[in-house]
């Protein structure tokens, strides 16, 4: 079967979001491997994406897996939609809202540590 990928994404997929009939795949095979495009609904971006990208991170293994099966490479690209914007993240803090202004970048920990 050689949609078999496709097959199982869309079964993923519209099982996870809010909007089934907005679900887009796209799949397209060239000399690298297996490219499926996933566009969905921009409301539910979120939940393909999943808390710090582990709800996608999990899908690409899965896909990866029926791939290797199948003797290919499979590779997941999710459209982004239009307009949306990723929050700017601040050097040296791993969250901006909730990392504490204590902490130090690299460099100026090295420079303290060239004082003493």
């Amino acid at each position: 079967m050689q949609d078999a990928d496709k097959v199982f994404l869309e079964y993923v997929v519209k099982a996870l979001v809010d909007s089934p009939n907005d679900v887009k795949i796209d799949r397209t095979v060239d000399e690298m491997g297996v490219l499926i495009t996933l566009t969905v609904n921009p409301a539910d971006m979120g939940k393909i994406i999943g808390r710090m990208g582990n709800t996608a991170k999990a899908i690409r293994t899965l896909l990866r897996i029926i791939g290797m099966k199948n003797s290919a490479r499979v590779n997941l690209k999710i459209n982004e939609p239009e307009g949306s914007m990723r929050p700017e993240r601040v050097e040296g803090d791993r969250s901006a809202s909730s990392a504490p202004s204590s902490l130090k970048t690299v460099d100026q920990a090295m420079e303290d540590l060239k004082g003493i």
